[in-house]
């Protein structure tokens, strides 16, 4: 029994990520008999975590005996996932795979309070929950600044009014209880917060295009600035104290322009959306974020050749940013999301050839540089924060 119940957080993650999708590779994966594999499954179901197809069926071309498939319960609970950025932020209810049940996007200028924009941010939320009717379990919140451990608070917001120091965590947890988002057993559910990048980056390493690395660099661009991630074994590589990887910070142009950091030339200044939208001449309107307004002339425009120069600047400075984190990490995968993505698409050999010429293994080509495929992955990455209890015991959770 006890093993049956310490399997079942395992299962359970088999199960969201994709990697066990009938009850045999369930067994192989756990490296428990098909009884015990049987009585895992049938208990997440029991649950309303998973759904076990009633009949076996065979894979197309199979030799093998016929598996009972497994899926997450499509009607199952869903985790409150936000997002707070530059302009505004976005709330979702996210159930197990990464799956978006509901989204509801706000803008509004970010006020020094942070305790305004959360509570704003948690009303969407439990409204996105009254609608639906969903069960909820967990709540998770991306914010764009570096978040200390244990505390919880959000140490450089520079891209935020903020003071240094804001304790999101805290305001998360007060602002949903008040808004009365209540979990199993009638009881508040609990706030996660952490870094947009950093969870991105677990998100793309669960259900994107980081799915299978062992070591998993990740580096985007968030609506101002640069954020990067790294994911080691599967778990999130951040620090002593939460703060690894401010890869906007390095320096890629020391005549460039001056950082919030008090440095200059660093990649958050040199190669985020503002960065290329200068560069190619245009001046921001009013209407709609940098990093809309950049994607959409990347996409776009890239034919005129304002435009394009300003691209492959940029993407030299990220390349050169790029190259000396892989001499430095030697991750096995480089995912790239916000405008880097579409800077990949729009000319994905310059950026490789950057980073082959400028570091030691980029030249072996062993180094595969990627798009990200999670268009939300930070508000994917925040439900996963959320999930995380229920994946480690879901019947503490539960039960």
């Amino acid at each position: 029994m006890e093993r049956g119940r310490a399997a079942l957080g395992p299962a359970l993650e088999l199960v969201h990520t994709g990697r066990a999708p009938t009850r045999a590779v369930l067994t192989a994966e756990l490296g428990v008999t098909r009884a015990t594999a049987g009585a895992v499954a049938a208990e997440l179901e029991a649950l309303g975590l998973i759904r076990v197809d009633a009949r076996p069926t065979a894979s197309t071309g199979s030799q093998g005996r016929p598996s009972h498939r497994l899926s997450v319960a499509p009607d199952g609970p869903v985790v409150l996932a936000a997002q707070i950025h530059a302009d505004g932020f976005r709330a979702a209810l996210v159930g197990l795979g990464g799956r978006m049940v509901a989204t509801a996007p706000g803008c509004m200028t970010v006020p020094a309070d942070p305790a305004r924009i959360i509570d704003a941010v948690v009303a969407a939320g439990a409204g996105l929950l009254r609608e639906t009717g969903r069960r909820c379990l967990g709540a998770g919140l991306a914010v764009p600044s570096a978040v200390a451990e244990p505390e919880g608070t959000a140490l450089n917001p520079l891209h935020l009014s903020w003071p240094a120091g804001a304790p999101v965590r805290t305001l998360f947890t007060e602002a949903l209880a008040k808004a009365g988002v209540l979990g199993p057993g009638g009881v508040p559910v609990p706030g996660m917060a952490g870094n947009d990048v950093n969870l991105a980056a677990l998100a793309e390493h669960r259900h994107g295009a980081g799915r299978g690395a062992r070591h998993l660099l990740c580096v985007a661009t968030g609506h101002r600035g640069v954020g990067g991630a790294l994911v080691l074994d599967g778990r999130l590589h951040s620090g002593s104290s939460g703060l690894a990887l401010e890869v906007g910070h390095l320096t890629v142009n020391p005549a460039g322009l001056p950082c919030h950091c008090g440095s200059r030339g660093c990649l958050d200044v040199e190669a985020d959306p503002a960065a290329f939208l200068t560069a190619a001449g245009r001046t921001p309107g009013p209407d709609s974020s940098l990093l809309h307004q950049a994607t959409e002339l990347l996409r776009t425009a890239y034919d005129d050749p304002s435009v394009r120069d300003a691209a492959e600047l940029i993407a030299d400075r990220l390349g050169l940013g790029l190259a000396g984190l892989v001499n430095i990490l030697n991750p096995d995968r480089i995912v790239l999301g916000g405008l880097h993505r579409e800077l990949l698409a729009a000319d994905p050999d310059r950026l490789r050839a950057v980073v082959a010429d400028r570091s030691l293994w980029g030249r072996s080509g062993s180094v595969p540089i990627l798009p990200a495929t999670l268009d939300h992955n930070s508000l994917v990455g925040a439900a996963e924060a959320a999930w995380q209890p229920v994946l480690d015991d879901p019947l503490g959770v539960l039960g």
